[in-house]
């Protein structure tokens, strides 16, 4: 972990204009910029501020819950030390269905019946998903292409085109698997996708695949375990 950027542990006597870092645990259907829009607010309001920096490091989906990193103040600078570092999620996989996101916002592609399958089956499938590889980002994604963002270019019904990625994936563990839901344990290196993963599982399964939920438990050192939600902190700061 950077000393500097040691996370909040308290509200009480904090200079958020020299810098801080929350840990937040982002709710479902937030942006990681409403989180920001949100501690922004709070902040100006709290200590009647016309104006104060927050920015975010490693952006979540809006279906995706966790771990975000938000600094404040000064520290906005040092975002830049939080980007690529390792992260761990906790993936939930819906096998037979397939979307046009690789998630459960998308629209469906295709079902398809699930095949029989045992646990040992699908740990000899993931042993392809381990070590350093090449993955293709989704379309529906922030990925520059033609100037624009990948995604509004896919809702706008065009072909896009991406270059694979090298990432790196240290492990993948299954936490459970029942009614064609798989739940993994995944510890990547940056700018790893989830979505992707889950797209590539239901491919070689044979079956179709989609991301149905998702939460980021690790960014590094820092842990979920140690982060505030939102009404913990909307609570601080009306005190």
């Amino acid at each position: 972990m950077i000393p500097m950027l040691l996370p909040l542990t308290s509200f009480d006597k904090v200079d958020f204009l020299k810098g801080t870092l929350i840990l937040v645990d982002k709710p479902k259907g937030w942006t990681s910029f409403d989180v920001v829009a949100k501690i922004r607010n709070l902040i100006r309001r709290k200590y009647d501020l016309k104006k104060i920096k927050v920015g975010h490091s490693g952006t979540l989906d809006p279906m995706a819950t966790g771990l975000l990193l938000v600094c404040t103040g000064a520290w906005t600078k040092e975002l830049h030390q939080l980007l690529g570092l390792d992260k761990k999620y906790l993936a939930e996989i819906t096998l037979g269905v397939e979307t046009n996101t690789y998630d459960a916002e998308g629209e469906i592609v295709w079902q398809k019946d699930v095949p029989e399958l045992t646990v040992n089956d699908i740990e000899n499938k993931l042993s392809h998903f381990k070590g350093e590889i090449l993955q293709m980002p989704p379309a529906f994604s922030a990925i520059k292409k033609e100037g624009k963002a990948s995604y509004e270019l896919a809702r706008a019904g065009k072909e896009v085109k991406l270059d694979p990625r090298k990432v790196i994936i240290h492990e993948i563990r299954i936490v459970d698997f029942s009614n064609n839901i798989l739940t993994l344990d995944i510890h990547c290196g940056s700018g790893f996708y989830v979505r992707s993963r889950a797209h590539d599982i239901g491919d070689i399964i044979g079956c179709g695949a989609h991301l149905s939920a998702l939460s980021r438990t690790m960014v590094g050192e820092y842990s979920l375990d140690d982060s505030w939600n939102v009404p913990a902190i909307e609570k601080e700061f009306s005190s």
